[in-house]
């Protein structure tokens, strides 16, 4: 193997692959994870591969799913949960902010608990109630859990090993309209040697206003960049990768250059993590600040039925209207 051309779905997949290898204690569980592969295929063949010891079909019980998870990993194995969608993680919120967040620091340090708890998360894929939630606000703010996403296959097939080594619970976002975007895949990269998991990059270099996005939004910001190159004017795009911590030291040498800072993501914008990461940046950068931070978010309402989810959702559009208003002040 050396680098190849995968989709989303598929570098996961390796990269789950890579962990069952390398740590028998790894093992899999979820809603239709084992015989059906996942609903988005994202575990596909590894339990023919690596047995129903391993890649366990749980029932439709997210609660017992995580609170089997935290027993496992006292016990010393590393278990990957799968919420097989977005809004279907809500019945296991309490086993995961009472009892996986916490059992650490309960514990005064002597229990860890090395959960991974991977979501599908945002909208995009026309489905129905419950399947396009963007969850991550809850979890970023509480003590105790570390929150992730991947937006591309490079980082996906990467992440998810860093996240399955690390020691913390994470919960680890996957943007599901972007699981079939393919990209290139260093497949011979030694993970020790990889992107720091909880580190912020940009992934488009620009002088005149930074834009900021994780998970699904970042391709839309690049979209925008792109647009926005056009009409000569050069956006900066930082995809924050990690939500909880948030790394935004390379954010604040940005913006003190650009002067601006546009934050991006699908979840309503009331109390996001658009809001923190507005603060921050006010906090850290006031005097270099041009125009206000401004955010672009999906509205503050329950996500709308599929058939209007375009208007809900953040769009190219609506960015470089950001970008435009910015340099209105």
């Amino acid at each position: 193997m050396a680098t190849e051309t995968l989709s989303i779905s598929k570098a996961l997949n390796i990269g789950l692959r890579r962990a069952l290898e390398n740590d028998p204690k790894v093992v899999i569980m979820g809603e239709d994870v084992g015989k059906l592969g996942g609903v988005f295929r994202v575990t596909d063949g590894l339990q023919k591969d690596f047995g129903d010891q391993r890649v366990i079909d749980t029932p439709l019980a997210e609660s017992g799913i995580i609170g089997t998870a935290v027993g496992l990993a006292i016990r010393g194995y590393r278990p990957v949960c799968e919420i097989q969608f977005d809004g279907f993680v809500y019945p296991a919120y309490d086993q995961i902010v009472s009892q996986v967040a916490k059992m650490h620091y309960r514990s005064g340090g002597k229990l860890r608990i090395p959960l991974v708890i991977r979501i599908p998360f945002g909208g995009g894929i026309g489905a129905v109630e419950h399947h396009s939630e963007s969850p991550e606000a809850y979890f970023s703010h509480t003590p105790g859990l570390k929150v992730v996403s991947c937006a591309n296959p490079q980082d996906a097939y990467v992440m998810i090993q860093q996240a399955i080594a690390s020691d913390d619970p994470i919960v680890f976002l996957e943007p599901k309209r972007r699981y079939w975007e393919k990209g290139p895949v260093d497949l011979d990269a030694p993970i020790a040697d990889a992107y720091p998991l909880h580190a912020s990059r940009v992934v488009r270099p620009g002088t005149d206003a930074t834009v900021l996005a994780y998970g699904p939004m970042v391709r839309t910001c690049l979209e925008a960049a792109t647009a926005a190159a056009e009409d000569g004017r050069e956006l900066e795009v930082i995809d924050l990768r990690s939500i909880s911590p948030l790394d935004l030291g390379m954010v604040y040498e940005s913006v003190r250059r650009t002067g601006r800072a546009v934050v991006v993501h699908e979840a309503p914008s009331n109390v996001g993590v658009g809001a923190e990461i507005a603060a921050r940046i006010t906090e850290e950068c006031f005097y270099s600040l041009e125009a206000p931070v401004l955010r672009v978010t999906g509205f503050d309402t329950p996500y709308p039925a599929a058939r209007v989810e375009e208007e809900y959702l953040p769009d190219l559009d609506r960015v470089l209207d950001a970008v435009d208003r910015s340099f209105g002040w």
